[in-house]
């Protein structure tokens, strides 16, 4: 499924080679992605045409996953998000259900799983869409 024209899925991780392997099995179902090693380099980068979709792990050094999902959200950007963890346990299984992510996913991923969330929330008639994509929202993502 090739994505939506400027739709990007924005990969967010400290570890070098979840991010290149996430990459890579993104690029081979020609799905555009963008990395970032961290939390506060994504917010550096974010412009109001920043859209598509998050891959973010949850624990990282400076700015964890939750705090910048919480960041986002305190801005009124409504894009998409599912959550990467190495350590699920069921105090951060229950919050991030609390929270807006999409889903919660246990390293290693399922690239099955992965491809398919993917590719649901990039799908064009996708109800998330109108959210994502409105020039409103994208202002205030890079607000």
């Amino acid at each position: 499924m090739p994505s939506t024209d400027g739709c990007f899925v924005h990969v967010i991780d400290d570890d070098a080679a979840v991010r290149d392997s996430t990459r890579a099995l993104l690029i081979s179902w020609r799905i555009a992605v963008r990395t970032y090693a961290s939390g506060r380099e994504f917010l550096q980068k974010l412009t109001p045409a920043t859209f598509g979709c998050i891959i973010l792990d949850l624990h990282m050094p400076d700015i964890s996953g939750f705090q910048l999902l919480d960041i986002l959200r305190e801005r009124g950007c409504l894009i998409p998000v599912i959550l990467f963890t190495g350590r699920a346990d069921p105090a951060t299984e229950e919050m991030a259900r609390l929270s807006s992510a999409i889903a919660i996913l246990a390293k290693p991923v399922s690239e099955d799983q992965l491809i398919g969330l993917v590719q649901s929330l990039l799908a064009p008639d996708n109800a998330m869409g109108p959210r994502m994509f409105t020039p409103a929202n994208r202002a205030a993502c890079a607000a």
